[in-house]
């Protein structure tokens, strides 16, 4: 089995070595990582340049370091291997709980998988853990062991609590926040704005919040589809539209035209004119 492993700490990190060290139990392992910190980077994906792919060392591990976002370490890692079974993101610096799905680079690395048809997991440690990782070995084992056999699973968030007493399936966290808007200034006295978070709702019972306030790993498995299929069905019987007549008058299928014109429509301009181009880089 070829594992890929990724993260958004940035390639050096502790965190991703230790991962690593573990996937080497279960298959063949590579390295892919952003060159520098992507914390917070989301599933942003970059389009304006071109992206380097270069060789580095990590104990002896298999690595490659890349000027990008930790989606785009993915998806080069995965063409540049050749074939990819499974994607392993983390061990994160600092849990990613509930809302934390939207805008993490480590579970952004584990979902760009799914969307390539590869098993992603994302798994994330307590920042205080930083640097030694060392203590999370047997619970990594414990989670991979858990998962890799239930191959219906293609998107899973874990995360690990400081002291592990067990695994424990959960679903997402999901709190409102007072997100608050600190001001300061620079040395300059020019404005400047911090963003900040608190939680204003406790955690539901069975959230992965939940387990790992009580010491549990919370092993939560996601979806790409994020549509509300309960409301959807509410809205078309409240509301109906032009469905109806849409699967009526449609052709069964689209034409090879305007699917090209859907493509040029919500591809970035940058991407379209170089799609077709030779890759501009290799691996060293």
């Amino acid at each position: 089995m070829r594992i890929l492993v990724s993260n958004d700490d940035g390639v050096y990190s502790p965190g991703i070595r230790v991962l690593a060290e573990v996937a080497t139990e279960y298959g063949e392992v590579r390295i892919v990582a952003p060159d520098v910190e992507r914390s917070s980077a989301g599933h942003a994906i970059t389009h304006s340049h071109p992206l380097s792919y270069r060789r580095t060392t990590i104990r002896g591990l298999t690595a490659y370091r890349v000027n990008g976002t930790p989606a785009d370490c993915v998806s080069l890692g995965a063409n540049q291997w050749g074939k990819v079974d499974l994607v392993l993101s983390g061990l994160n610096i600092g849990l990613n709980l509930g809302n934390s799905i939207w805008h993490s680079g480590t579970l952004a690395a584990a979902r760009q998988a799914a969307l390539l048809g590869i098993r992603g997991i994302a798994l994330s440690a307590p920042a205080g853990a930083e640097p030694d990782f060392e203590p999370y070995k047997p619970w990594v084992r414990r989670v991979l062991d858990a998962l890799l056999g239930e191959r219906s699973l293609s998107l899973v968030n874990v995360n690990i609590p400081r002291e592990p007493r067990g695994l424990a399936w959960t679903r997402a966290s999901v709190r409102r926040y007072d997100g608050r808007i600190v001001p300061t200034q620079d040395p300059q006295g020019r404005e400047l704005f911090w963003f900040t978070v608190t939680p204003i709702e406790g955690a539901d019972e069975g959230t992965d919040r939940w387990a790992v306030e009580r010491g549990w790993i919370s092993l939560t498995p996601l979806r790409l589809d994020l549509t509300d299929e309960q409301q959807l069905g509410v809205m078309r019987i409240r509301h109906p539209l032009d469905e109806s007549i849409a699967s009526a008058v449609s052709p069964p299928t689209t034409s090879p035209e305007a699917e090209k014109t859907v493509r040029d429509d919500e591809a970035a301009h940058a991407i379209t004119k170089t799609v077709d181009e030779p890759a501009l880089t290799q691996p060293e």
